[in-house]
């Protein structure tokens, strides 16, 4: 591991101040996934500003239901809070289908929104990555990439994002609240992350400074039918083929309304917009949540060892609004 300063700021403006001023630097919250890539020579900051003590770790509510969720809360805490598990219950169920106990215990909200992607050819410095060294090429295209995009991918790189988080955040329309050098603002969570285009090593849109304070959970879906449905290559800890936050209302045989956000199959997670709009006031039933998600799948681009994914999406989709909706495929 190189050399690295280390600083804890006192308060939130003055850790943007801290890293507006340098640019090498990283903040550092539960580490989880930044300390990981440190030592793999991955990330190799200047300077790591702690950030773990200056956001609020509290869950606190809001007006009609909706909820504000400090950037500190440790993912162990907000998925067990019985506020989330009754109103977002979708929320739960993603937090602790991520990483295991002992890696919820220390991560924190923050943090999950932001980890970086696991794809092998990032994570192996011996490879060239346009993520890690923009312009130096990605191997994934061409190699392994059965784990990888199926939405969105460019020719600069295809990975994933991994939190599994961030996707029934996507699905719930979170916003996000940031301290920046310009003072606070929020965003909603869909302006949060990026495509990748032809600069892949930009995860999200922030700017180098901008500090996550916190998210707000909207009041509109509070106690609809939700899950969250992940496939994986083992049942331990793994982060998914393929995720589905999926959240349902219907109403005399019809659908009401819905959201529906994928993970594992882009750069971001993919809130599946088309299959929104063709369900809403469909009727129930598999034959319209199949094509539903076809039409959201015919944006597709597969690889070569991805196109099972294809498949799997379908099918994930299909049974989950079986399963909310209480009809059986």
């Amino acid at each position: 591991m190189r050399e690295f300063a280390y600083s804890r700021a006192v308060t939130p403006n003055e850790a943007v101040g801290m890293m507006a001023s340098a640019s090498g630097a990283k903040y550092l919250g539960g580490g989880t996934n930044l300390l990981d890539l440190m030592k793999l020579d991955v990330e190799s900051p200047d300077v790591l500003i702690d950030v773990s003590r200056l956001t609020t770790t509290e869950i606190t509510d809001l007006d009609d239901g909706a909820l504000h969720v400090g950037a500190a809360s440790r993912n162990s805490d907000l998925a067990v809070d019985p506020r989330v598990r009754e109103r977002f219950p979708v929320l739960s169920e993603a937090l602790l289908a991520g990483a295991s106990g002992q890696l919820r215990n220390a991560a924190d909200l923050g943090g999950n929104l932001l980890q970086r992607t696991r794809c092998r050819y990032f994570k192996d410095t011996s490879s060239p990555c346009n993520k890690r060294v923009p312009g130096s090429g990605c191997p994934a295209i061409r190699g392994e990439h059965h784990t990888l995009a199926i939405f969105e991918g460019s020719a600069h790189c295809v990975a994933t994002h991994p939190s599994d988080m961030a996707v029934a955040l996507t699905a719930l329309d979170a916003t996000v609240h940031l301290e920046e050098a310009a003072g606070p603002r929020s965003i909603s969570i869909h302006e949060l992350y990026r495509a990748p285009g032809d600069t892949p090593e930009l995860d999200t849109t922030l700017h180098h400074d901008a500090l996550i304070t916190g998210i707000s959970l909207d009041p509109t879906t509070v106690g609809w039918p939700s899950t969250y449905r992940k496939i994986r290559e083992r049942a331990s800890f793994a982060f998914a083929l393929v995720s589905l936050a999926a959240l349902l209302r219907v109403e005399h045989g019809r659908v009401v309304d819905l959201r529906l956000a994928l993970g594992g199959v882009a750069h971001r997670p993919w809130r599946a917009r088309v299959a929104e709009a063709r369900l809403r006031g469909a009727p129930v039933s598999v034959d319209s949540f199949a094509a539903a998600i076809d039409d959201e799948l015919a944006a597709a681009t597969p690889l070569r060892d991805n196109a099972f994914k294809v498949r799997l999406v379908h099918k994930v989709v299909i049974a989950t609004l079986a399963q909310l909706s209480e009809i059986h495929s």
